[in-house]
């Protein structure tokens, strides 16, 4: 038998590459969700002052010093070139690979044909208190090593990765503890004082950073920015919507709001979140059939796990069920109402407002109280 037909029967090997910076809080978690996986851990390491390398060396040696330079994607590509494996796992030390998705990835690593050369998984971004994924998007996550895919970009960097792709629905968990609010704004900060010319990627970014930082008037500007140049990623275009929207809507300028939510169509067809931004607008404003318009339009929307956007999971799900809950009420058509209730239920069967408007509704219409 030929090398190659013997290769293809065996399980691919993996070598774990991280970057790490006083990751005490996280690290030890991470690591050991994932050490049973991996073949190879690398962790590079840019400064750390606490017990983080202490705690690795609990699992690999193989821990390497680079000087931080303010360029995430040069400390990812260093990383890079210390793996050894046939494919390379990264993962920020704040990420967790639940038990699930463990052994989905266990299964993976035993059966992958080697032709594929790039293998997405989906990046779980936040959760509520009972533990439902809010928000999730999709990243290249596993890469054939031999291809020397790079990282670009200083901040929010990206795997420049092409070629035979997989889409998998294993999932990557981010469970941070703590959050280094100032670091990225003060980066690019610094590269615009050096009067370095911006990516429509690093004007959208930037924006990012000064609307976490509640700049609004500025988060706009650059937004704004980032759009006249046409040449922004489409998914980057259409968050850029939302947050302009969200950004007016801090300043209530219900106009602008407006104006950029419906921008966002002209980039993909309505999504549920947008159509759940025109509800809530119309609901707030008492325009109440024009609310159940743009909620009903949003329970009919699905969203594929192959989506590289963002997804907001409650809008997709129980949101919108719950807005038409009370649209209907306000129309005093209780048992629509109460209908919209049940099917919000049925993706948040335990939350308070269920049980809430359920007593309510059943009150308003003479329904006796379920006993369960």
């Amino acid at each position: 038998m030929p090398d190659s037909a013997k290769q293809s029967h065996l399980p691919i090997t993996i070598s774990l590459c991280m970057i790490v910076k006083n990751e005490e809080a996280t690290i030890e978690r991470c690591l050991r969700s994932v050490e049973q996986i991996v073949d190879e851990i690398i962790i590079v390491d840019t400064g750390s002052t606490d017990k983080t390398k202490e705690l690795v060396r609990q699992f690999t040696e193989k821990i390497f010093d680079f000087e931080w330079i303010d360029d995430f994607a040069a400390a990812r590509n260093y990383a890079f070139s210390k793996a050894t494996q046939e494919y390379i796992l990264w993962l920020d030390a704040d990420d967790v690979i639940l038990d699930q998705d463990c052994q989905k990835l266990l299964e993976l690593k035993a059966t992958l044909s080697r032709e594929f050369e790039v293998l997405t998984m989906l990046y779980y971004l936040s959760f509520d208190t009972d533990g439902n994924v809010l928000y999730q998007i999709r990243r290249e996550r596993l890469v054939k090593r031999e291809k020397n895919y790079q990282w670009i970009g200083a901040v929010h960097e990206f795997l420049a990765a092409k070629g035979s792709q997989l889409d998998t629905e294993i999932a990557v968990a981010h469970k941070p503890v703590k959050h280094d609010s100032d670091r990225n704004l003060k980066i690019y900060e610094r590269r615009q004082l050096q009067g370095e010319e911006f990516s429509p990627r690093d004007l959208y970014y930037y924006a990012n950073e000064l609307r976490e930082h509640n700049l609004y008037n500025r988060a706009i500007e650059y937004y704004q920015k980032s759009l006249a140049t046409k040449q922004g990623a489409l998914e980057d275009n259409i968050a850029a919507c939302a947050s302009l929207a969200d950004c007016f809507y801090e300043l209530h300028d219900g106009e602008n709001e407006l104006k950029y939510i419906y921008q966002s169509f002209q980039y993909s067809t309505p999504r549920s979140d947008f159509c759940c931004r025109l509800g809530f607008h119309h609901l707030n404003n008492n325009q109440i059939k024009q609310a159940i318009f743009w909620y009903t339009l949003a329970t009919q929307l699905k969203t594929a796990n192959s989506s590289w956007g963002l997804v907001n999971n409650q809008c997709a799900t129980w949101l919108p069920y719950l807005q038409l809950c009370v649209c209907y009420s306000r129309l005093g058509d209780y048992q629509l109402a109460y209908e919209h209730n049940e099917k919000a239920a049925k993706f948040i069967p335990d939350n308070p407002m269920i049980h809430h408007n359920r007593k309510l509704l059943q009150s308003k219409l003479n329904i006796e109280p379920s006993k369960e």
